[in-house]
This record gives C-alpha cells, sequence and structure tokens, in this order.
C-alpha cells in the first residue's frame, strides 16, 4: 500500500480549510486501505458473522456522503443507489465485484459533488436533516463525517489485515 491517496491536512490553516482537509484525509485513507486488491478481495466479507467488506464502506460512506451533503445540506435530488426499504443493508449485502471498480468511481464522484455543494455554505449555514426537527450547521457535519469516516477506517483495518496481512496507521 502506498499513501499516494492521504495529504497530510495543514498544521495552520483557518477552520474551513482544516475541517475539509481533516476530511479529505480521511477520505483519502479509507482509499489507501483498498489500494493493490483485486475486486474479489474488496468484496470479501473477511470478519464473520459481519457482511462488512470494504467496497461495502466504500458504497456506505458514498451513502452518507449522498445523505448529508446532497439531500440534508443542500435538498440536491440524490437518491440511495445502494439500499433500500426492501434491502435497508444493501451497500453492504448486495456487493458484487463486477461492480466494484464502477462503485470507487461513484464514490470519487458522489465526494466531488459533495465538496462541489459545501464550497457554497458558510461554516455556520444550517440545515434541518430530512425527517428531523433540529438544525445543525454545516461545520457539525464536517466534524460528524470525519467521525463517520474515522470510525469506518478503523473497520477498513481490521479488514485488510484479515485480507493479507497489511497494516498501517
Amino acid at each position: 500500500m502506498t499513501e499516494e491517496f492521504r495529504v497530510d491536512p495543514p498544521p495552520v490553516a483557518d477552520e474551513r480549510v482544516l475541517l475539509r482537509s481533516f476530511l479529505d484525509y480521511q477520505r483519502g485513507t479509507l482509499l489507501w486501505k483498498l489500494s493493490g486488491l483485486t475486486a474479489e478481495q474488496l468484496v470479501q466479507r473477511a470478519v464473520d458473522p459481519s457482511s462488512m467488506s470494504l467496497i461495502g464502506l466504500v458504497r456506505h460512506l458514498s451513502e452518507v456522503e449522498k445523505y448529508w451533503f446532497h439531500r440534508a445540506l443542500a435538498d440536491h435530488p440524490s437518491a440511495p443507489k445502494y439500499w433500500s426499504n426492501e434491502y435497508p443493508d444493501g451497500d453492504f449485502d448486495l456487493v458484487d465485484p463486477a461492480q466494484a471498480e464502477q462503485d470507487l468511481d461513484d464514490f470519487r464522484a458522489i465526494v466531488k459533488t459533495s465538496d462541489d455543494l459545501a464550497a457554497q455554505y458558510d461554516l455556520d449555514a444550517t440545515f434541518i436533516r430530512p425527517g428531523h426537527d433540529s438544525a445543525y450547521s454545516l461545520r457539525y457535519l464536517y466534524l460528524h463525517l470525519i467521525e463517520e469516516y474515522a470510525r469506518h477506517n478503523g473497520h477498513a483495518d481490521l479488514l485488510r489485515e484479515r485480507l493479507d496481512g497489511a497494516v498501517g496507521e
């Protein structure tokens, strides 16, 4: 594995740059954990009884990005792709090695759209999540997504180690 996907956040910058940089670092860490693996390895469920796989994490975080940045923040029409009422865990359960590269391309496109949408708002901008009453700020959204990625990157560490023994920070 190489670190070509991750760029260290700057040690000194304004708040928005730091928040975006830390989120990008976490996104890059996820991609780093996938680097060099085959499509079959990406869909492998390496920790029984969990249905979690590395590509499942990518698909899950794609849906998280769409929910928070696209639909909640920007009211952007971005319907779930990987899960439905019929398959609420479809992001993890319906993985296919033949779709792994497309799932990665979709993730990259979703992240770009998320960044483009977020750039249109101040950190203090507030929004109401669909189906909720409380207001959230863009600042909160960045912090929440950093936490979400960091937690799932811990899962990715374990999955990757089980697949081929590769470990990293």
